[in-house]
């Protein structure tokens, strides 16, 4: 498209307004000498106002600008995966070599290496019809990622031309009727969602190897979650385990305005952790999208939707995406900051009115679904909030409350008695239970609901008896109550509690849940029974059972262990007469 030159009228702070050009919404202009990228956000006579994803010290009225007529694009191709980007999708690695550790103004770099040649093997043959999303052959991306190269969206021909071999991403490797040539890299704009089919129906969970998660509050691959919780909670470790963990084929990380100590340690991590599924370098299924809190407030919209878009792109392929995005109270808070130099009316706490749709617009992007090509991919995405004083009742952690399926309520009393994952088990909830139960029936056991069902009545019941213990204290309750108390202490210190740096106790799988969790509801069962048969409470509360099954989760030979414990257990009520 033709470029124009206009001059600036205005600056303030992120936000520049320029006259001379006639851009359109969210097209893409470059600000002064320096080159700085923007945004045009809002249109107002013959002035066009532009967010700028850089710092604009310096920046004076009078200066250029140049409009580019296109909107911000995601560059999609076969170099993603393992990739560190900002906001605006500049590799870092890349930048860091160019510019140093600090990022120098205007500096600009393609997302996709442009050198560096890929061998792609085609499945596709001269004389195929093909359309938006045909796969018209393979790279070995990584080891763990077989990058399926579609036909672009809203393109489609028959073959003419297509050949093995290797190929940078801009050279041409496929003719279609017509004259259209295809090269590996694809642009697309980072606000428009991808096409596909169909929606599927959420009906196959997100293996996250949490105790607290998997069993009580699953989500459903191409479902939405929310972690919400005040500082300190665990909302960054907690999302850490789920891109480490996760039984997703490829993680979309976007780390939006979180402090640079937590990006640097999952900048340093992640490359030394390895994938649980294939022993290969965790990073050899991520994509890492990087906007710390002292970068440019404006880039932080651009990074959410840059990550969405590069999921979208993998989905297409028919892979399972997780996308962790933290947090998007960083993301409201430039926003309003934006809204604020715009002059705009503001909604409840400041925040602009169109805080909803946006979310919505944002978290909408998930789903599970048959893509162009009849395959079967989806995007998961869980964002962490970060509630001002750890209060649920403002409006990010509302309305996001309002969109997303999963709720996993951080706590922060149970943070401070070093309870973690420290997820409320009477706050959170899951609206996916009904539709996962099927699976859970299928692939671990028709007792998954009622041992869930009763651990839950367990905790309801111990939650109702505090405010009485604080009173008069735990031992002038009923001997049954009592023992209510210390099957719950089971259920929590056991089960719920979880090591997110233990070698063993980081990830559990379903199986080994369901079985921790049986083995604990018989620990109560069997209480229970020597209480009804006359056992005092003391005899009960002072077996070496509970002790046992305590140290099962952190053994490498579990079902040995855990059999073990389970038989010493038995042997032991039997000594007081309980079968």
């Amino acid at each position: 498209m033709a470029q124009e030159k206009g001059t600036i009228y205005r600056v303030a702070g992120p936000v520049v307004t320029a006259v001379g050009i006639k851009p359109r919404m969210y097209d893409v202009v470059f600000v002064s000498d320096l080159h700085l990228m923007g945004e045009v956000i809002l249109l107002s006579g013959n002035k066009s106002v532009i967010q700028v994803y850089e710092d604009t010290s310096g920046i004076r009225p009078g200066e250029s600008v140049l409009a580019t007529g296109a909107p911000l694009v995601a560059e999609l191709g076969p170099g993603l995966i393992t990739s560190i980007f900002d906001g605006i999708q500049r590799p870092l690695v890349v930048l860091q070599k160019k510019a140093g550790d600090f990022i120098t103004r205007g500096v600009l770099e393609p997302g996709l290496n442009r050198t560096k040649q890929w061998s792609f093997v085609p499945t596709a043959k001269k004389g195929d019809k093909v359309e938006g999303g045909s796969i018209l052959g393979t790279i070995q991306e990584t080891p763990d990622v077989q990058h399926r190269v579609l036909v672009p969206p809203n393109v489609s021909g028959t073959i003419e031309d297509l050949r093995e071999g290797k190929y940078t991403v801009e050279e041409p490797f496929c003719r279609l009727s017509g004259g259209t040539t295809l090269t590996l890299l694809q642009r697309w704009p980072v606000r428009t969602p991808r096409p596909y089919r169909q929606k599927l129906m959420p009906d196959i969970p997100l293996v996250t190897g949490q105790r607290i998660i998997d069993t009580f509050f699953p989500v459903a691959k191409g479902g939405t979650a929310c972690i919400p919780g005040g500082f300190g909670t665990g909302k960054t470790v907690m999302q850490h385990q789920l891109a480490k963990w996760s039984d997703a084929d490829i993680i979309v990380y976007i780390g939006c305005g979180e402090r640079g100590n937590e990006m640097t340690e999952v900048l340093t991590e992640f490359p030394e952790l390895k994938n649980p599924k294939t022993g290969s370098p965790l990073m050899d299924r991520t994509i890492l999208v990087v906007n710390t809190s002292n970068m440019p407030v404006a880039a932080r919209e651009a990074s959410v939707y840059t990550g969405i878009t590069l999921a979208e792109y993998y989905r297409d392929m028919g892979y399972g995406i997780a996308l962790m995005a933290d947090s998007t109270s960083r993301w409201a808070e430039a926003m309003r900051e934006i809204s604020s130099r715009l002059e705009e009316m503001p909604g409840e706490e400041g925040y602009p009115a169109y805080l909803a749709s946006r979310l919505s617009a944002f978290y909408e992007r998930s789903g599970r679904v048959t893509t162009l090509n009849n395959k079967e991919g989806s995007i998961t995405v869980v964002g962490a909030v970060s509630p001002p004083s750890a209060d649920f009742s403002e409006p990010v952690t509302q309305d996001t409350l309002r969109i997303t399926k999963v709720f996993w309520a951080l706590d922060t009393d149970l943070a401070h008695r070093r309870h973690f994952p420290a997820i409320h088990w009477l706050i959170s909830y899951s609206f996916y239970l009904n539709t996962l139960e099927k699976w859970f029936d299928d692939h671990v056991s028709t007792d998954w609901k009622s041992h869930r069902v009763k651990a839950m009545e367990i905790l309801q019941e111990e939650a109702s008896l505090q405010e009485i213990v604080q009173l008069i204290g735990s031992d002038a309750l009923p001997e049954n109550q009592q023992l209510t108390l210390e099957i719950a202490r089971a259920i929590r210190e056991i089960f719920l509690q979880q090591h997110a740096g233990h070698d063993v106790d980081s990830f559990c799988p379903v199986d080994k849940q369901f079985k921790l969790l049986t083995a604990i509801l018989e620990y109560g069962r069997l209480a229970s029974d020597a209480l009804e048969a006359g056992v005092p409470i003391g005899d009960i509360l002072s077996m070496k059972s509970r002790d046992l099954l305590a140290n099962i989760k952190y053994e490498v030979n579990f079902d040995e262990y855990l059999e073990k414990s389970v038989a010493a257990m038995r042997k032991e009520f039997q000594t007081v007469g309980v079968a």
